[in-house]
């Protein structure tokens, strides 16, 4: 198990039955950053692999 997990794990205890837009978790993701401006890339990379998840990769 990574460190992560424990947090992700936490995050899907806590509010796992909850239902959020896209919208409220950019706004939170952008209060973290500027509370935190060290994760601006590692919240950056996120945000574009969930922007871009359902892209068709396989391009031949």
């Amino acid at each position: 198990m990574y460190f992560t997990d424990r947090g992700i794990e936490e995050l899907e205890s806590r509010r796992g039955e909850e239902v959020v837009s896209l919208l409220w978790l950019a706004e939170r993701l952008r209060t973290f950053v500027d509370l935190n401006p060290e994760f601006e890339t590692p919240v950056e990379r996120l945000a574009v692999w969930l922007a871009r998840l359902d892209d068709d990769t396989d391009e031949d």
